[in-house]
């Protein structure tokens, strides 16, 4: 049999168990929004100039004044021939220039590349020999870190912006002190200039509109290719199912760096054409007095934000009482936490899944109604699909799997993106003629419940069972005293690999070992429990609050 007949055959078998499947809820399909020929820059511009499009501490932007100083950017990236399929590189925190400079790249025609600021000078240059920006723009206090390594780019096009600007507050909570970068290079210059519109790009919705990479945990990063018809299609269902409208507030507590952050809070902000509050980066304190200032009524975070706001000890339902809905993803969610919460401010938080491959959500919870939790996992469910999204549950040998049987997630939709960045072997590696396979190991249930159980990468081999982490986890989570959890597979003589747990504890709690220990043995089956036990002062974790389990195994190698 050819490669391309057998691509074939599994394409026909995934699309029948995605009938199957639906036949088996009986539900009538729901169609998602058609984004037509739509890109991101005409969600943009639809939005009404006198809207409010950004709140940051003190200083309130409307659309029109996006729209204005993307233009004196734009313009300048017409005047050095940045043009349509050209890199922008966005090294920037969740500040009004990260919006600025998409929609400036964007009526160019050009991919914004949105990059970590955490990211060093070596892995920077790697990153940037891959994608070839023609712009990089980043904070001034990483100017002595970016423009090392973007020595091919013309000088006059490495900018670099303040987080101080915009506003006058200086929350020094939060904000850094200025870095010192060279004036001529000042984005506060263009933005202060009388810069001419770029002309019309001709953009369509199948170019590229953002080029993110994915966190690998080894080698380079792979660049996800996401197009203006991802960027849209994602949006228009978000905004739908969270009910976002013009009166709409978004807090945007996840890196705008990050696919969260990017679709579902900026695009679908544009979609919705609805207002952004943004605090820079999360800082618990910072995020509660902003609830009080600006009154946001939708958030989607990880679930350690959360965590970080339960431990203020002044937080209280006051603080929530304006969101309409609480949304968590990009991590399992244990239900201790979820139930916690509610318990402290009277707010559900629901679930969802996605990844940087779907433009973030394929799966979401309903916004009212019960949650389920897996009786023998303990997992709670990530939600359904959403309208338009085929999802099933294949084998090692890519077979699809029926209801209760775990295996990876595959998904089909909208979303899913074009490919990764120059890298066409990866690309057939984890697309199959539009069905993405996750890595992500889950089930669904006979209600058509989504549940996931692990990465694949994550799980541990003990003895020859199979032991996933996030079930320790979410045994660990109720314990009294715990904050966060984190399990890994140590290399054991004997068994191969044996269960250690990181945890680290609530404000004023301590963590008794022995205790924690005898918890988790009457839960758990004697292979499933930790060994060892460390507790830590806190946990790692990317900058969109996703604790970082391959940081602990590394750390255990070194």
């Amino acid at each position: 049999m050819t490669a391309g007949s057998d691509s074939a055959s599994r394409v026909r078998a995934y699309e029948e168990a995605a009938g199957r499947l639906r036949r088996r809820l009986g539900e009538t399909p729901v169609a998602p929004p058609d984004p037509g020929r739509l890109t991101a820059l005409d969600l943009f511009r639809a939005a009404p100039g006198e809207a409010s499009a950004v709140f940051y501490f003190d200083a309130a932007l409307t659309y029109a004044d996006i729209d204005r100083f993307s233009d004196q950017l734009a313009g300048l990236f017409a005047r050095k021939r940045v043009g349509r399929g050209d890199r922008v590189a966005v090294i920037l925190q969740n500040v009004p220039q990260t919006v600025i400079a998409s929609v400036a790249a964007w009526k160019v025609g050009a991919i914004v590349v949105s990059l970590n600021p955490m990211y060093r000078t070596p892995e920077l240059r790697k990153l940037f020999a891959d994608c070839e920006p023609k712009v990089v723009i980043c904070h001034d206090d990483q100017w002595d870190n970016v423009f090392p390594a973007a020595n091919f780019v013309d000088p006059e096009l490495v900018l670099w912006t303040s987080a101080r600007e915009f506003q006058t507050r200086n929350d020094v909570r939060v904000l850094p002190e200025p870095g010192a970068a060279p004036p001529a290079h000042a984005l506060a210059t263009i933005f202060a200039g009388d810069a001419p519109a770029a002309p019309l790009p001709g953009l369509t919705s199948d170019d590229v509109g953002l080029l993110l990479y994915t966190s690998g945990t080894t080698g380079l990063p792979k660049g996800a290719m996401l197009t203006h018809r991802n960027l849209v299609a994602t949006a228009q269902i978000c905004r739908d199912h969270f009910e976002l409208n013009d009166t709409s507030r978004i807090f945007c507590v996840a890196p705008l760096f990050h696919i969260t952050g990017f679709e579902i809070q900026m695009v679908a902000a544009f979609g919705a054409r609805a207002a952004m509050v943004l605090t820079y980066r999360f800082q618990p304190r910072v995020a509660l007095d902003a609830f009080l200032e600006w009154r946001p009524t939708f958030i989607v975070g990880a679930i350690t934000v959360y965590i970080a706001l339960m431990n203020q000890a002044d937080a209280t339902s006051r603080h929530f009482d304006s969101f309409v809905h609480i949304y968590s993803g990009g991590a399992p969610i244990a239900p201790s936490v979820i139930d916690a919460f509610a318990k402290r401010f009277g707010r559900a938080i629901r679930s969802s899944y996605g990844m940087t491959e779907l433009t973030s959500a394929s799966h979401l919870a309903p916004n009212e109604g019960q949650i389920p939790v897996d009786p023998e996992s303990g997992a709670l469910s990530i939600g359904k699909p959403t309208p338009g999204v085929d999802a099933i549950i294949v084998d090692d040998d890519r077979r699809p799997l029926g209801p209760g049987e775990h295996g990876e997630v595959v998904v089909h939709g909208s979303g899913v993106m074009a490919g990764y960045w120059r890298k066409p072997a990866e690309t057939d590696e984890v697309l199959t003629n539009g069905w993405l396979h996750s890595g992500d190991i889950g089930f669904f249930d006979e209600s058509g419940w989504f549940y996931l159980v692990d990465r694949k990468k994550d799980m541990i081999s003990a003895s020859g069972f199979k032991v996933w982490p996030r079930e320790v986890e979410d045994v660990i989570y109720g314990f009294p005293g715990v904050r966060e959890a984190a399990v890994v597979g140590a290399a054991d003589p004997y068994r191969g690999e044996t269960v250690l747990a990181f945890v680290s504890a609530q404000p004023g709690a301590t963590i008794d070992v022995a205790a924690l220990t005898r918890f988790c043995r009457e839960r758990l089956a004697a292979y499933k429990c930790p060994a060892d036990i460390r507790v830590v002062v806190d946990l790692p974790k990317t900058e969109s609050g996703k604790i970082t389990r391959n940081t602990l195994r590394d750390g255990l190698r070194s």
